[in-house]
This record gives C-alpha cells, structure tokens and sequence, in this order.
C-alpha cells in the first residue's frame, strides 16, 4: 500500500469514526419529507455495477439525488450516493438492499440531519486577528489590564467593552423539550444549539446554550443570577410548567432582558397572526369568543396577550377540562388564568364550548378535536392548531367551508406559527436600546410589526404571515422594540466615558 493510499484509508476511517451511522430519529418516530440518506458504496469497478447499484435504489423506494465519485482505482470505486428515504426505517431497508449488492461493500449509511449536527453546529470565533506579538500585547496582556481597569473604574463600560451588548443565555433544563418532553440537558443541547444558530443567522445576536443539570426552581434562578454579568440577556428555553413562570418572574430582578420564549414568543406570534386573521374575517377583538386547549406556559401566555390586545372572551381547558374560577387542581399560573378569563363560567366539554366559537387555539397534542366539533364554531371561523408534529386537527380533517383561516406550526402547511418570527429581532431590538427588561408592551409592538409586513392588500387565508427568511421580519421587530423601549424610559443611561 502506498503512503496516499494509506492517507486515503487513514481519512476514510476518521469519517466514519466520525459519523452517528445507526438509524436513530431525534423526532421520537414521525417521518420528514426530506429523509435524505449518504450511503458511500465501495464496489467492484466492472461494467453494469453502476447500472445494478442505481436499479436496486430504485427497487427499494428511494430517490436518487446525486452521485459523486470519491475514489476511483483500477480494481474498485468508491462513490457517494445521497438519496431521499421516507423515514429511518426505510432508510434502513435501502441500505441493506445494497450492502447485499454482490461485489459492493457499504462503508457508510448516514443521516443528513446527524452530519449536520456532528461535533455540533455552532463555534467561537475571533473578530480581530492575533498575528504578531504587537497585537497579542493589545487583545491579551498587558494592553488587556487597562481596559479591565477600565471597567472596574467605571462598571457601565463592560457594555461597550466586551461581549456582554451582543449576547444572549439560552438556559434549559431539557424538561419541556418540543414535542420530545423531559429528555434532560444532554438531549437538549441540538435544539440549543439551532436556536443559537436562529439568532446569530437572523439578528447577528451571539447566543449561547446553558444546559443545567438541575431541575430545582431556586437553583436555576441562582445559575442565573451569577451568570448575569456575563450576558446582555437571558433566553428561558424548554423549562417545564409551573416551574417556568416562577422562574421568569424572579428573574425579572436581574436588570437584563429575560424573556421565556415557549411562552411569550409563541405568544407574539400568534397575536400577529390573529391581528392579520381579523383583517381578512372583518372581526374586533372583543367581539370574539376564544377557546384554548392547552393551559400551559404557552397557552397562559397566549391568552394574556390578546387580552392585553383587547379580547374578552377566553375559554380554556387543561387535562382536567374547562378552567373556571373555584376549580380545583390549579397550579398559581392557572389561578390567575381562572380569575380572568371565562367570564360566564363555563364548565362543559370542548365540544360544547368550539359552539359558536371566532378561534380556537390549540397547545396541547395530536388529534384531540374531531372534525364535526368545528363545524359548530362560527362563521369565518379562525383555527390554530399549533401542536407539533401532529396538530389537535390536521387541514384536511377540518370540513370544507368550516373554517376561514387555518394555521399550524409546521412548515409543510400554509400559515406556520413559528417562534423565530419573533425572538432573534425582539431581542435585537432590546440590545440595541439597553432595554432593562422585555415588557408586554414591546410584545404588542413586536406583533404588530410582524402583522405588518404583510401589506394588506397582499393578505390572505393561506397567507397571514410572513417567511421566517424575509429580512423585514427582524428589521421591523427590531425597529419597534427599540422605539418601544425607548418610549417607556427603561433603558440603561451610559455617561459619556462608556464609549472609549
């Protein structure tokens, strides 16, 4: 074996070495429909065997995207197939269909999603150069001891002197994790990671994840706390109910923006998508009659906020049923839901209560409204199914002329309820005004300039909200923050010796 050939083999191992190759689904079962599959093939080089390879995939149900020649020698060849798959256990199938190719040999079965995350997605990286010992001397010691002087005279300087304006806390415990529930801080770190990846791509906010290994409230608080001086902010993340609120409450004292996202970003999100919905349906807000299925973080949030935005009538129901002021089994965050919503008191079904009903929204799981419940709701009726991946109602299922606009939180659906609309320019905006905390005022103006990238005479039922990639979204969300929070004067006032 000569020294390249021995490099080559040397390299293909590492890789290998390096991928996830077993069929594991972070989705806990459900199937994408962009499963794609790296098979690299090492097989005897002789006519037709590209032929026999191509034809096997194709028997086996998957769909070729492109082919790449890796290695080629006299004898063998080495090739990387990428191919589209259904789901992990028809991946499985089709590799397996090759490997038993007669003169092949599979080196490599992988999951795109699984490369993608490979030694992780996100990284450190230097703004500035460190090539000489002249510019050593001004990044690090002893040029650095002035500046942390600097500071130390003047504790207002740490803004403009480190990374502390630009950056941001994903903290999570992994109690509340998408549709996956408590996986711990381990399994949380790739959705911490994609959410870091969100507000650096979207807002240019460098944003890091914390994944605690606790689920004691006064211990992710003090976490907090000591971690403050390092942060321009605070992201909760997947922190499980009632916990979550106790926690975002407390730390509202730490004098940085503190904003739990599975509640108030779902929250902005869906008002902005119920303030265009009502354009198009010609309703007021406090003529609505709203029913919630799901009384959680999001659903409290949620609720709140299109009170705050005017609507009266809420109507909503945990595992237990409708929640009504004098119930029992009520944590504090759903005393307070009780005594300020569902003015009449109702205390029957969901069924009975979608009768007559402007919007349902849904936070809660899979398949739990049938069909011919809304048909009862009201004319131009709104739908917010929103629990992911499988919403209480799927599109197809709702009756044709039952409803008028319809959203969910995938993307393979018109309408999708996405919290990133929100977050990465709600906090740019914070940042850039020194915002002390993120009130429910800037959550208003926030949805209203999500609502309002979308002209409205471009408004309609399959088209309430904009793309998570329209670059407006952030500049307006960006925009209206920092005017809001300069409007109500709870900014940090720097003197003139900050900026040195």
């Amino acid at each position: 074996m000569t020294t390249q050939e021995m490099r080559d083999r040397a390299q293909r191992e590492r890789e290998q070495s390096e991928v996830v190759e077993e069929f594991l689904n972070p989705s806990q079962g459900y199937s994408s429909a962009g499963y794609q599959l790296l098979i690299r093939l090492n097989s005897e080089q002789r006519p037709g065997m590209l032929g026999l390879i191509t034809t096997t995939l194709g028997d086996a149900g998957a769909n070729i995207m492109d082919i790449d020649i890796r290695e080629a020698h006299a004898d063998r060849m080495v090739r990387d197939i990428r191919v589209l798959c259904e789901n992990e256990d028809h991946a499985k199938q089709v590799s397996d269909a090759v490997a038993a190719i007669d003169g092949v040999d599979l080196e490599l079965a992988s999951d795109r999603t699984f490369q993608l995350h490979r030694r992780g997605k996100i990284q450190i990286q230097n703004k500035v150069n460190i090539r000489t010992n002249a510019e050593l001397a001004h990044v690090y010691t002893p040029g650095v001891g002035r500046v942390s002087m600097a500071i130390h005279d003047n504790p207002d300087a740490v803004w403009a002197l480190t990374i502390r304006s630009n950056t941001i806390a994903i903290v999570s415990d992994g109690t509340a994790v998408l549709g996956l529930g408590d996986i711990g801080p381990e399994a949380a770190m790739p959705v911490m990671e994609g959410k870091s990846m969100l507000f650096k791509s979207f807002a240019d906010v460098d944003a890091w994840p914390l994944c605690l290994d606790t689920k004691d409230t006064d211990e992710i608080i003090r976490v907090c706390e000591v971690i403050a001086p390092t942060f321009g902010g605070i992201l909760l993340e997947d922190i499980s109910a009632p916990r979550c609120f106790e926690i975002e409450e407390r730390l509202q004292a730490l004098d940085i923006p503190v904003f739990h996202d599975d509640q108030h970003g779902t929250a902005v999100v869906v008002l902005a998508a119920l303030m265009n919905s009502l354009k198009i349906v010609k309703k007021r807000p406090e003529d609505l009659k709203v029913v919630v299925l799901g009384v959680g973080a999001s659903g409290v949030a949620c609720s709140k906020i299109m009170m705050n935005y005017g609507v009266k009538n809420v109507i909503g129901f945990d595992r237990s049923g409708a929640v009504y002021k004098g119930r029992d089994n009520l944590n504090v965050a759903k005393e307070w839901f009780a005594e300020n919503t569902n003015p009449e008191g109702f205390d029957g079904s969901v069924e009975d209560a979608l009768q007559g009903a402007d919007l349902f929204l849904g936070l809660s799981g899979p398949r739990l409204i049938e069909p011919d419940w809304v048909t009862k709701m009201a004319d131009d009726a709104i739908i917010f199914s929103l629990a992911n991946p499988i919403p209480e109602i799927l599109p197809e299922d709702i009756p044709e002329g039952s409803a008028r606009v319809i959203a969910t939180g995938r993307s393979d659906y018109p309408n999708q309820i996405n919290n990133v609309l929100c977050f990465p320019g709600l906090f740019r905006g914070a940042l850039d005004a020194h915002a002390r905390n993120i009130t429910e005022e800037m959550k208003i103006v926030a949805a209203r300039a999500i609502a309002d990238v979308i002209p409205d005479d471009q408004l309609s039922d399959e088209y309430i909200l904009p793309s998570v990639f329209n670059p407006e979204v952030v500049e307006r969300v960006a925009e209206a923050v920092h005017a809001e929070a300069l409007r109500s004067g709870d900014t940090r006032q720097f003197g003139p010796r900050v900026y040195v």
